[in-house]
């Protein structure tokens, strides 16, 4: 059997992803950014989403990872996205959005977005 490297959940939530800072490509605007913790957004919001919760500036904004990429995930490699894995993947869309200066507080992000940040960043 392969077994592959994982981003391992070691540590608490909120210390997953260290505090990061985007400058924006269009303003130069420098954003603050902190992870907080994630969340199932089936149950909340309704919505077919891994929820998770950072903080830009001091004001809370959710990025929400759609579910059905998850399942393409754990189809095609055969393991299940860790939470680690999926607060980088997370913070990778946060980020680019906040470099074209796209702050708002809920960001809904696409199964094809998922898929392609989890290419982008390596995750196998």
């Amino acid at each position: 059997m392969t077994t592959r490297p994982v981003l391992a959940n070691a540590g608490a939530m909120s210390q997953f992803i260290g505090a990061f800072e985007v400058t924006s490509k269009l303003s130069g605007q420098t954003y603050q950014c902190r992870f907080s913790h994630m969340w199932n957004g089936i149950a909340t919001r309704h919505a077919d989403t891994i929820d998770t919760k950072f903080f830009v500036d001091g004001a809370a904004h959710v990025v929400g990872l759609a579910h059905t990429a998850f399942v393409k995930f754990r189809e095609k490699s055969k393991r299940d996205l860790t939470d680690r894995e999926a607060s980088f993947i997370a913070a990778e869309y946060l980020r680019e959005r906040l470099e074209e200066d796209d702050l708002r507080p809920l960001y809904d992000v696409p199964e094809s977005e998922v898929l392609r940040l989890i290419a982008q960043i390596g995750i196998k």
